[in-house]
């Protein structure tokens, strides 16, 4: 594939999923000033628990299922029947073990016995939801991912607003609201493929299962590390400080939720692009200038965040969350080396390395355990935003050194360490309330989009070449009127 296939591949897809994303995460987006308005601290702080533990659970039990469609997916296109069979197996099987220690946890602790029961219901939504997904990502029917995932936030959106606004009916209704969502959206995309068809149409295929299985379970470390490092600060803050600092602490991820949007459209592009090209002979060139040119939006967003925090934090949230905005600034960090570490880490399981990411997971998992046990101790909620910061960090320094053994990135580390002390620089300045503090964070987004400036130029640049593509692809497909070429 020539460098302008590779790039038109990947920013057709982006260009697919930025419909999905932006769509659903704007309107998740504004709903949050309705949840805060509507949910008390420590209600929103158990909902969030609850969601948490799922990013743990669905990888793990399923054996990452998702994550083998996705990668096989793309390569098997002929197995892609027996694909779907496997892992809706592997998801149906899945939920044995959640229902069976859910019972146990209902009988030690009687009073919560409702969550335990929607948990089990909640579970099973979501691992058919995460599945289909993958499988449609993998199998390049974009469309019909899109289709699910906006039809989930549609659902989410009305259900909020029959159950919490409708019924009153608190935590528990917007449980009902993510199950609905979940389960409608898993199944609209199933009909949409016509999985039923192609479950007739399957052929076992025992050797693709086997390297499908192998391959979930080399990720396990890897999703397991990746959970504790999104999740394991909710549970400290929740035993810690309580289910009122947890709720505020799930509040202030919801800004650091736009930049991760941008990240999570360019990740799922990227995924598809980097299993497609790990083996072209100019993969270095072409993955080199991926990393450079996704590094800079992400800076650059973060910048402009962190710059305009305090007015975003009183759009969106009510009552006693406002407080919450200061723990933006060190989880907004922290999605971009997560997000640089997402990129590094679907170049090296392209190459079915998931130990290396297992390892750099893993010690960032350690780190972050460590460190949010002495930070939260001295300094509170803050302190588990910090531990989580430094712990990506460390994560995406370790990632990078591992995917060196696959692939020769060309970077500027000086130019990348200077950015992120400005970001630091520009995250303390609003926190301590400096002087003019708005003034010198608008010099630092200056200042980074001058850094930065090649790749800003190159984003532009090739969004152009893109748009000009495809009119001119446009216009071949146009039909000539009848007679057209006969007047005169």
């Amino acid at each position: 594939m020539k460098k302008t296939g590779k790039t038109a591949y990947l920013f057709k897809n982006m260009a697919l999923f930025s419909i999905s994303s932006f769509v659903s995460k704007l309107l998740v987006f504004l709903l949050v000033p309705f949840y805060t308005s509507i949910l008390t601290e420590s209600e929103y702080g158990v909902a969030d628990v609850m969601q948490s533990s799922l990013l743990l659970l669905v990888p793990f039990l399923s054996m990452n299922a998702g994550e083998a469609a996705l990668r096989f997916g793309l390569e098997h296109t002929d197995d892609r029947n027996e694909i779907l069979c496997h892992g809706l197996k592997k998801a149906a099987f899945s939920v044995i073990p959640v229902t069976v220690i859910s019972f146990v946890l209902s009988a030690l602790y009687p009073v919560h016995i409702r969550f335990f029961l929607l948990f089990i219901v909640l579970y099973t939504a979501d691992v058919f939801y995460e599945y289909m997904l993958l499988y449609c990502q993998g199998t390049e029917e974009v469309k019909k991912m899109i289709c699910g995932s906006v039809s989930c936030t549609m659902l989410v959106i009305a259900s909020n607003l029959i159950f919490l606004l409708g019924f009153r009916m608190g935590i528990y209704g917007y449980l009902f609201a993510q199950i609905l969502a979940f389960s409608g959206s898993a199944l609209i995309m199933f009909l949409l493929i016509d999985g039923v068809q192609r479950i007739k149409n399957s052929v076992q295929n025992k050797k693709l299962d086997r390297e499908m299985d192998r391959y979930g379970i080399s990720l396990l470390l890897y999703s397991t590390a990746s959970w504790i490092n999104n999740a394991i600060d909710r549970y400290f803050i929740l035993f810690m400080l309580g289910s009122f600092q947890n709720g505020l602490y799930g509040a202030a991820y919801k800004i650091p939720a736009i930049l991760a949007t941008v990240q999570r459209i360019f990740a799922m592009a990227w995924q598809m692009s980097a299993v497609k090209e790990y083996k072209g002979d100019d993969r270095d060139e072409f993955f080199s200038r991926m990393y450079r040119i996704y590094q800079a939006l992400l800076v650059t967003i973060c910048a402009g965040i962190i710059l305009f925090l305090k007015v975003g934090a009183r759009l969106m949230f009510r009552k006693g969350f406002f407080e919450a905005w200061v723990l933006v600034p060190p989880l907004l960090i922290s999605v971009i080396f997560g997000a640089l570490e997402g990129f590094l880490g679907s170049i090296a399981l392209a190459f079915k390395d998931g130990r290396s990411m297992g390892i750099a997971t893993g010690v960032g998992a350690v780190f972050n355990i460590v460190l949010n046990y002495i930070l939260i101790g001295e300094f509170g909620s803050f302190g588990a935003a910090c531990a989580t910061f430094v712990s990506y960090f460390i994560m995406f320094l370790l990632a990078f050194i591992f995917v060196r053994r696959h692939v020769k990135l060309e970077v500027y580390l000086l130019r990348d360490l200077i950015a992120y002390t400005l970001l630091v620089f520009e995250s303390l300045l609003i926190i301590f309330n400096m002087k003019n503090y708005f003034f010198w964070n608008a010099a630092i987004v200056v200042i980074l989009i001058a850094i930065y400036f090649r790749e800003v130029k190159e984003i532009v640049s090739d969004a152009l070449k893109m748009t000009i593509l495809k009119s001119h692809n446009d216009s071949k497909h146009v039909k000539p009127q009848p007679g057209a070429d006969n007047e005169k």
